[in-house]
């Protein structure tokens, strides 16, 4: 691993004093719920290296301007349970944003991101990650976006009863009839469509009905890395005709196909040890880093993650492009992405491949902010046409909820 060109480096952080990331995605809240949501336990004004990849000092060291903060539950919380938990993830991300007032700030809509920007402060929204935070509910989904949440995902790892996932078995052939409306709805409030976790069925099928840009708020390109959880070229090829934004992950198993196998060790281990894969409490990091330091994993960079950004653009274009990182959410990051203070050395290794200035403050900051300003526009329109839809799972598909 090299580092930068001290140069690069230099005029990569320039660049992002005018442009700074939008992250599409970040599990701080998760994080905090694994030790209560105590903000006096994890001060994010402090230096939080040894618990976590995210703390104000080095997300203003990272440049990051925005973040999509994941309000996620586990998928396998179902139900009322799985609704109250998102509650809670909703409710820590506004206590930490009414806390620190000098560096973060609530933002709803696109101008106040833009208003976070101008004010040097880090615009907060939030993305809900999986359909199952809304209980096959619209009027829940409806509530969800008066909270705040601004994207959802239509699936985490496990399928839910009307949108199918990468990484579970087939179960209505991308998105059944009530899915589709979930989308429709989703268009009329302005929240945005997030793609990332679902089966390349249930993405094809969302962009046939979404009338707004969709979102993939952290993957990466799956002729690069062959992982279900990448998008596969043929679905990046209609982001120019639907608007939408594909934000590259930095996650090492969906960039780097050598780590897929060896994660899949690793979750193993993890099992074995009585623990959830995703744990990355302090115990579940004592597991990993034993498992690591017996297996050494291989080890993506920088370089990896511009390899996919270099294939995207070129399938996609550059005005479909953003950033993802996963932090907070993964055990494992990048070599020399470790944390959100890394992103400069990501902008520096495009540089160095030669993208332009223009190119860069459009991959960090003006897609996203384009997108969720798209979505506006058509919910505007939507909300003139058409009121909120009582339509249920039980009408429309002819099944319950659960």
């Amino acid at each position: 691993m090299v580092a930068p060109a001290p140069e690069l480096l230099a005029r990569a952080r320039e660049l992002l004093a005018e442009y700074p990331v939008v992250d599409g995605h970040n599990d701080l809240p998760w994080a905090l719920r694994e030790i209560g949501y105590d903000l006096d336990e994890r001060d994010l004004a402090t230096d939080l290296s040894a618990h976590q990849h995210t703390d104000i000092p080095r997300m203003r060291a990272g440049g990051l301007g925005a973040q999509f903060w994941s309000v996620f539950v586990r998928s396998d919380y179902a139900g009322d349970q799985a609704v109250s938990a998102t509650l809670e993830q909703i409710d820590v991300v506004r206590r930490f944003v009414d806390r620190y007032p000098d560096d973060l700030r609530l933002a709803l809509t696109a101008d106040d991101m833009e208003a976070a920007r101008a004010e040097g402060r880090i615009a907060s929204l939030m993305g809900a990650e999986g359909g199952h935070s809304i209980d096959c509910s619209l009027g829940t989904l409806r509530a969800l976006y008066e909270l705040g949440v601004r994207y959802m995902t239509l699936t985490h790892n496990d399928n839910v009863p009307w949108a199918d996932s990468a990484t579970d078995d087939p179960g209505v052939g991308g998105l059944s009839p009530f899915g589709h409306e979930v989308v429709r709805e989703m268009n009329r409030l302005g929240m945005l469509v997030d793609l990332s976790h679902v089966a390349p069925t249930t993405m094809r099928a969302a962009l046939r009905t979404s009338e707004a840009p969709v979102l993939f708020s952290h993957s990466s390109a799956r002729s690069v890395c062959d992982h279900v959880r990448n998008i596969p070229d043929g679905v990046l090829e209609q982001l120019p005709a639907n608007g939408g934004v594909a934000m590259v992950t930095f996650v090492p198993k969906f960039i780097l196909p050598e780590a897929i196998e060896w994660t899949l060790a690793a979750d193993a281990n993890m099992s074995a040890n009585g623990l959830h894969p995703l744990d990355t409490s302090a115990e579940g990091m004592r597991v990993q880093r034993a498992f690591e330091a017996a297996n050494p994993r291989p080890l993506a960079t920088a370089k990896t993650v511009a390899d996919h950004l270099d294939h995207m653009r070129e399938v996609a274009g550059v005005d479909h492009l953003g950033i993802g990182g996963d932090y907070d959410g993964v055990a494992f990051t990048p070599a020399d992405l470790a944390d959100v203070s890394g992103y400069p050395t990501l902008i520096a290794e495009l540089l160095d491949r030669g993208w332009s200035d223009a190119d860069l403050a459009k991959l960090t900051w003006k897609n996203a902010v384009r997108v969720l300003r798209a979505a506006e526009d058509v919910s505007r329109d939507l909300r003139a046409s058409r009121g909120p839809s009582i339509a249920t799972i039980e009408a429309l598909d002819g099944r319950s909820r659960r």
